[in-house]
């Protein structure tokens, strides 16, 4: 055994214990695939702010933000008071409320493509509404998508970025995975094949933007979708409310036909949306058509759609990044960040750099890199993919835990506006702790 896995044990005995229980109720002893970690995984007790506590009392700077969704940070107090006091008044009416169209209205000010939305309360279920919206609206079947990009576990998205198990072969054949940034070949899928019905895309690329998509490409993309009467899906799950106020599409002026939200869009609690042109959207409504209402129209149910206490958190958020510089400090606090790191890298001669856009921070590590002052690595993406593997990304993270911080793979930090200069300071010693443990095990 290691000594930063020695280290692990030492410091996590509850973590361990509690692990052993969970492997009894959970397969692999986990709840989502990304909290799998070898020995085992830290488990949690209370976090405010940038920062979070385990059950054995450890206290680490955290990146994780809750998988994204915690751009104001842990607990923000404006969003802990309205979910507390609607909780009070009731956690689940069966009815409609006035805060699901408070709700509604932030997402139409801020999101440049949202006419009208539809709640959902996950980012899987976002992108299955939008796909349904696409193939009901154009009357045709087929879907295409990009290498390695992510849009929930759902039957018609697993094709490019995970096993087929389960998946039926008819289902999967109408999903078409191209490679990212070559709009030669999207313009000929799209001209040979007359029965593609949308394209979608993480609009700033695979894994929170590791595998970036060049902003040259959404615009070529959405001209090519617009001449063959395609329509162009945006999933903004990670990125909407995050690259700016109003997204990806915001940041980068390419408006697509509809956008898919989850993670930031309900302030830290469940919630997703698909949003878009009212005319596709509209495929949902009820008319006075008895014809279209039952061969026509897309139902959708859902018993926790626009559920009072996301709708709470989610407007409660929304409000302030609507109306303060919630993205303005997270990216700061991210610039901070970067050249930190950069600087240490520089410092303590170690190859690699850290690079991202907006407030999204990715980290790589043990080749030199060409991107440290750039929002969008221009390496190929197999020489990403390449560089570090999962077991060197999992030893770094239980380094990184050890040293007092915590982030997604080791290498991927989500920072929030709730992020201090002393998180930030704090990060960069985790790092170069980190880093020697590793160069003392050889593995750097």
């Amino acid at each position: 055994m290691s000594q930063i896995e020695q280290d692990y044990l030492i410091k996590h005995a509850k973590s361990a214990e509690l692990y052993t229980r969970a492997k009894e109720c959970f397969p692999s002893g986990v709840t989502h695939d990304i909290r799998y970690l070898k020995p085992f995984p830290i488990f949690s007790r209370e976090a405010k702010g940038g920062r979070k506590w385990d059950v054995d009392g450890n206290e680490y700077v955290d990146f994780f933000m809750g998988h994204g969704a915690l751009l104001l940070g842990h607990s923000n107090p404006n969003v802990v008071q309205a979910i507390q006091n609607q909780a009070g008044l009731a956690t689940h009416s069966g009815a409609s409320h006035e805060l699901e169209v408070e709700w509604a209205e932030l997402v139409k000010q801020l999101i440049p493509a949202a006419e009208k939305v539809r709640f959902h309360s996950s980012g899987t279920e976002s992108t299955l509404m939008a796909l349904r919206l696409a193939r009901g609206y154009t009357g045709k079947n087929k879907i295409v998508k990009f290498q390695s990009h992510f849009h929930g576990w759902h039957d018609y998205m697993v094709k490019g970025n995970a096993t087929l198990t389960g998946v039926p072969e008819g289902t999967s054949d109408t999903v078409i995975v191209l490679p990212p940034n070559d709009i030669d070949i999207v313009e000929k899928t799209l001209k040979e094949d007359k029965d593609i019905a949308a394209v979608i895309l993480e609009p700033t690329g695979a894994n929170f933007g590791v595998l970036p998509i060049f902003p040259s490409f959404l615009r070529d993309l959405r001209e090519s979708t617009k001449r063959h009467e395609v329509l162009l899906i945006f999933d903004e799950v990670v990125t909407g409310f995050r690259i700016s106020k109003g997204g990806a599409q915001e940041k980068y002026g390419v408006t697509p036909d509809m956008t898919t939200l989850a993670k930031i869009l309900a302030g830290g609690m469940p919630g997703g949306a698909s949003t878009g042109r009212a005319d596709i959207m509209d495929m949902i409504s009820h008319t006075s058509d008895a014809e279209w209402n039952t061969k026509r129209r897309i139902a959708h149910q859902g018993t926790f759609n626009a559920n009072p206490m996301a709708a709470a958190a989610g407007v409660a958020a929304l409000s302030q990044i609507a109306s303060q510089p919630i993205n303005e400090k997270a990216d700061a606090n991210a610039k901070l960040l970067k050249d930190g790191l950069n600087d240490l890298f520089a410092r303590i001669e170690v190859p690699g750099c850290a690079c991202g856009v907006a407030s999204i921070v990715e980290i790589k590590l043990g080749i030199p890199c060409v991107c440290p002052h750039r929002e969008v690595c221009e390496m190929p993406h197999e020489g990403i993919k390449g560089q570090m593997g999962a077991a060197f990304q999992s030893k770094l993270r239980l380094a990184l835990i050890n040293a007092g911080m915590d982030t997604s793979r080791g290498t991927l930090l989500m920072v929030s506006s709730a992020h201090t200069k002393k998180d930030i300071d704090d990060t960069i010693f985790a790092y170069e702790r980190a880093i020697a443990a590793l160069r003392k095990e050889e593995l750097l």
